[in-house]
C-alpha cells in the first residue's frame, strides 16, 4: 500500500501537507539529539584533516575572495537562504504540475535524502565552517540580519547538523530535474549549473565543507537508488496502430 501511494502523484495540497509534515518531523529529530558541542567539533576537525590531506581545505580564501566584492556577501546570504526554501519549493510544485508522471520519484528522492541525512545528522554531529573557530565568518548573519546562532532559530534547529549538507543536496535533486526534463534550452542550462552554484554559495557563507558536500550528494543518490526501487515504474500505455480500411471492405 505504501509502495502503492509512493508511486502515485497526489493532488497539490495533499502532497504539500506530506512533505510539510515530513519537513516538521525532520527538524524536530534533527534538533532532538541534543548539542554535544566537543564531539562537533572534534568530528569538523577530522574534517578539515581530511581536506588538507586531500588538499582542497581552501574554503576561507574563497570566502575572503567574495567578501571583497561589495555586495557579494549580502548577495550571497540572501541566496543561502531563500533558494533552499523558496528555489526548492518552487521545483517541486513545476514538476509536480508540469511533470506529473515524473513527481512521484523526485518527490521519493528528497524524502529518501532527508531520511538518510537525519542519520548523519544522529551520529556525526559536526559544525559548520562559521561555527568551527577557524576564522570563518557568519556570512548570513552578518549580511542579512538573520541570527543562524540565535536562541530561537536554535530552538528549531541544530547548528551542529552540518553533514551531510542538504542545502547541496537539494540542489543537485533540483538541477538534475530541471536538466534533464525542462524543455526550453535556458532552464536545462540553469538547471546543470544550480548544484555547483548552490557549492559556491554554501562554502562562500561558511556554512559548509565540500567534504559536507560530497555526502550530502552521496545520500542524494542512495535515496535516488531507493525512490527507484520503491516507486513503481508507470505503464506507458501504446496506443494500437490503425489499420486502413482496404478498398471493398465494409
Amino acid at each position: 500500500m505504501l509502495r502503492s501511494s509512493l508511486s502515485q502523484s497526489h493532488s497539490g495540497a495533499r502532497e504539500i501537507a506530506g512533505l510539510a509534515a515530513l519537513y516538521g518531523l525532520y527538524e524536530v529529530v534533527r534538533g532532538a539529539g541534543g548539542e554535544n558541542v566537543q564531539a562537533a567539533l572534534a568530528n569538523t576537525a577530522d574534517i578539515v584533516a581530511v581536506e588538507q590531506a586531500i588538499g582542497i581545505y581552501v574554503e576561507r580564501g574563497v570566502q575572503e575572495s567574495f567578501e571583497a566584492i561589495p555586495y557579494a556577501p549580502a548577495l550571497l546570504g540572501l541566496a543561502y537562504v531563500l533558494l533552499h526554501f523558496v528555489g526548492t519549493a518552487v521545483a517541486l510544485v513545476w514538476v509536480h504540475r508540469k511533470h506529473p508522471d515524473r513527481f512521484p520519484i523526485v518527490r521519493t528522492t528528497f524524502v529518501a535524502a532527508t531520511a538518510l541525512a537525519l542519520v548523519g545528522y544522529v551520529f556525526f554531529p559536526a559544525a559548520p565552517p562559521r561555527l568551527s573557530a577557524r576564522g570563518f565568518s557568519d556570512t548570513v548573519t552578518s549580511s542579512t540580519g538573520l541570527d543562524l546562532s540565535s536562541d530561537l532559530l536554535g530552538a528549531l534547529y541544530n547548528p551542529f547538523a552540518a553533514v551531510p549538507s542538504l542545502h547541496f543536496g537539494y540542489a543537485l535533486i533540483v538541477g538534475v530535474v530541471l536538466a534533464v526534463i525542462a524543455e526550453r534550452r535556458i532552464v536545462r542550462i540553469a538547471g546543470a549549473l544550480y548544484p555547483a552554484t548552490m557549492l559556491l554559495i554554501i562554502v562562500a557563507t561558511g556554512n559548509h565543507f565540500f567534504v559536507d558536500a560530497a555526502l550530502g550528494g552521496l545520500v542524494v543518490v542512495i535515496g535516488w537508488l531507493v525512490a527507484r526501487y520503491v516507486v513503481a515504474t508507470p505503464v506507458r500505455r501504446v496506443a494500437a496502430p490503425r489499420v486502413a480500411a482496404c478498398p471493398g471492405r465494409a
